[in-house]
């Protein structure tokens, strides 16, 4: 159990003479900090992008003697750096010799933070160095299998020490994404954010839609005087959109072949997904309709939230 010291004294400054510890904050309330490593080719690229799309900050190929003063910049309050990332591997060169004292450095200060090994076996790493036909850091003349015993050896030490170790041998991408979000967080709940905007198709689609339903089918509030000056936002004009029957069952149907999607969205790691929903103008139908839509998929517990884009224009 890594504990930390009683006293200040010895402990390094960062910065402007505050003890690294001070800075971080109290142990429950410090941050978090994660060591990726392990052997070259076995996905640690993937796993801190996994990391960062998490809301990681992460710095890749760090010498090690740089994790304490790095550490030293994460503040436990307010904005900044409270979830750190480090990948540390051999490409460090001579500097990745010096990584077990600076772990070391860490236990000794009271600095909690976890290793996560990542690994894989030598017959897949040779298949992955081929695919992409780059040699391995350390094959030197030799090959690439030289290079793999090489690192292998070099890592015994730092493998005994992980606080997690992964075998990646027979994971897909996707299976590597889900390990790495339940290692770095074992209590999420996996969910999709689903973004719906409305919009007027005489403006443009949106760029980032993922999909986009045209609503342009339903009886257009335009032509109703009393409601020609009101948006789908207001009621008079929600209920003259979602009034008809084909509306109603439009949405009904779409909400059920959404949740099918959401399902496996949340399967493939995909968090977000944008929706654009468009009439002639985005005034009318097309915010009615985005109301309607974000608010029986939040009835459905689904995290949902809706813009709209032209609805003041014209």
């Amino acid at each position: 159990m890594k504990q930390p010291r009683d006293s200040t004294e010895g402990v390094p400054t960062f910065p402007a003479g505050i003890p690294i510890r001070d800075a971080l904050g109290a142990k429950d309330d410090r941050g978090e900090i994660m060591i990726i490593t392990g052997m070259s080719g076995a996905g640690r690229t993937q796993a801190a992008g996994v990391l960062e799309d998490l809301g990681w900050y992460v710095v890749d190929n760090l010498p090690p003697q740089m994790i304490e003063p790095l550490a030293g910049m994460m503040t436990p309050v307010g904005e900044g750096v409270k979830k750190l990332a480090v990948v540390v591997d051999v490409r460090s060169g001579e500097f990745f010799r010096t990584l077990m004292g600076a772990l070391e450095s860490l236990r000794r200060h009271g600095i909690d933070h976890r290793i996560v090994f990542l690994d894989a076996s030598d017959a897949e790493l040779i298949r992955r160095y081929e695919s992409v036909r780059r040699p391995h850091p350390l094959q030197g003349e030799g090959g690439v299998l030289d290079g793999i015993g090489r690192e292998r050896a070099l890592l015994t030490d730092l493998r005994e020490q992980a606080d997690e170790y992964v075998d990646t041998s027979a994971f897909s991408v996707h299976e590597l994404s889900a390990h790495m979000a339940n290692i770095a967080d074992p209590e999420q709940k996996e969910e999709v954010t689903v973004s719906v905007s409305s919009f007027g198709f005489k403006y443009g689609v949106p760029a980032d839609a993922s999909a986009v339903l045209d609503v342009r089918f339903l009886a257009n509030p335009y032509w109703v005087d009393e409601l020609r000056h009101l948006t789908g936002a207001d009621p008079a004009v929600r209920d003259y959109v979602m009034a008809s029957g084909e509306a109603k069952r439009f949405l009904e149907l779409y909400v059920e072949a959404l949740m099918v999607a959401l399902k496996g969205f949340v399967r493939q790691r995909k968090h977000h997904l944008s929706l654009a929903v468009g009439c002639t103008g985005g005034k009318h139908r097309s915010v009615a309709m985005t109301e309607a839509l974000v608010a029986m998929l939040r009835e459905r517990g689904v995290r949902a939230r809706a813009n709209h884009r032209d609805a003041g224009r014209g």
